[in-house]
């Protein structure tokens, strides 16, 4: 039971979802080119979750990113699935995200390809993420 203060938790809440709607990025040419929504939207959140170190930066949420560091150095052996995981982890904080399938890992000595579909509330999305280890 959560303690009442001044009577403000006795009140029903309503969880209304947040809009995707929010600013294009051109990731390559790293500048801003109006708005956008929906699909659009989602596949700039997933490529910014997956190129945002967890832990590195204080202005985002410990929810938010992706462990990479962690597996440089370390045998593909342990790589591959663990990376899997990992993305997985990262993206399903996303409540628009509904599932992530169809992952293939491609090994090439140091780098690794991953592509993989999210299934989102808004269609699905695929999605490649390249880690050197």
């Amino acid at each position: 039971m959560l303690p009442a203060v001044n009577g403000f938790l006795d009140q029903d809440f309503e969880i209304i979802e947040q809009p995707s709607y929010t600013f294009y990025l051109d990731a390559d040419k790293n500048v801003v080119f109006g708005y956008t929504d929906k699909l659009e939207a989602m596949k700039q959140a997933i490529y910014l979750v997956l190129e945002t170190e967890r832990y590195q930066y204080v202005i985002f949420s410990w929810n938010y990113g992706i462990e990479l560091l962690g597996l440089f150095g370390k045998q593909m052996t342990y790589v591959v699935p663990e990376l899997k995981r990992r993305i997985t982890e990262a993206l399903l904080h996303d409540t628009r995200i509904q599932r992530l399938e169809d992952f293939d890992i491609q090994v090439n000595r140091n780098k690794v390809l991953v592509t993989f579909t999210a299934v989102t509330i808004y269609g699905e999305i695929h999605m490649q993420k390249e880690v050197m280890v």
